[in-house]
């Protein structure tokens, strides 16, 4: 039996997210293994790295599924190049050891999100990008950035869906980067809850735009209150960026 890895890249802006549904098709998961099926003669089942919400994009999300298929890795991604919908891409393609797991190995992921702050948006880039016309705080938004980097309990800045027993995760860095008004977060850490990148994403932005203070940040990580913190960013605006191994 072949472990088969792969590293993908979608735009996710009309799929109902990466996890497969009963009930519809439209998810990132479905179109994957129902191409790889056809191509294998098998009924495969793909392993991702995690989930990624409806809208959200992916530079990197790594899978691996298991097949008795033989033929080369280069025909497979060829195959997959021509069947899967252009907006999902096999980048990356490879055999690996039989005890790859592409979620339970994973050490590092970062997430990336963008936002346009420019007066109007880009035609081109609003389906990816969040836009807001006010100009917002870099060094402030930094400056609160600072206070998310470490081990924490990030019980304020997850989802009330979230289903995890523990909300203790470690963020490594998070980089803000800006470029003609366009602006970049990147944040890496060991794993996120439900919706966490984008509550911190929300809450950087109220202060950016001055709603609220850096040293506010550091005091809804210590409420520990979902309610106390703020609005979650829109999805399209969010992209999977790297996963470490």
């Amino acid at each position: 039996m072949r472990n088969i890895k792969m590293v993908v890249a979608y735009d996710g802006s009309r799929y109902k997210g990466f996890q497969r549904l009963r009930d519809n098709d439209m998810t990132i998961q479905g179109k994957l293994e129902t191409v790889l099926s056809k191509m294998t003669g098998e009924e495969i089942e793909i392993i991702g790295s995690g989930r990624t919400d409806m809208g959200v994009h992916s530079h990197g999300q790594v899978v691996n599924f298991k097949t008795k298929f033989e033929d080369s890795i280069p025909k497979m991604q060829r195959y997959l190049y021509e069947y899967l919908p252009e907006d999902i891409v096999v980048k990356e393609m490879e055999e690996v050891d039989e005890r790859f797991h592409s979620r339970y190995n994973v050490k590092t992921k970062t997430y990336l999100y963008k936002i346009d702050n420019n007066k109007f948006h880009d035609p081109f880039t609003r389906k990816y990008a969040l836009h807001i016309n006010k100009k917002l705080n870099l060094e402030l938004m930094i400056e609160a950035s600072k206070y998310l980097v470490g081990e924490h309990d990030f019980t304020s800045f997850a989802s009330s869906k979230s289903k995890k027993k523990s909300n203790i995760r470690e963020i490594y860095a998070i980089n803000i980067k800006e470029n003609k008004n366009l602006i970049e977060i990147y944040i890496e850490g060991n794993g996120f809850l439900y919706n966490m990148v984008r509550i911190i994403v929300g809450a950087l932005i109220e202060v950016g735009l001055g709603k609220k203070k850096p040293i506010d940040i550091k005091e809804m990580l210590e409420l520990k209150d979902r309610t106390k913190a703020s609005e979650t960013a829109l999805a399209k605006g969010l992209s999977l960026y790297k996963v470490k191994y």
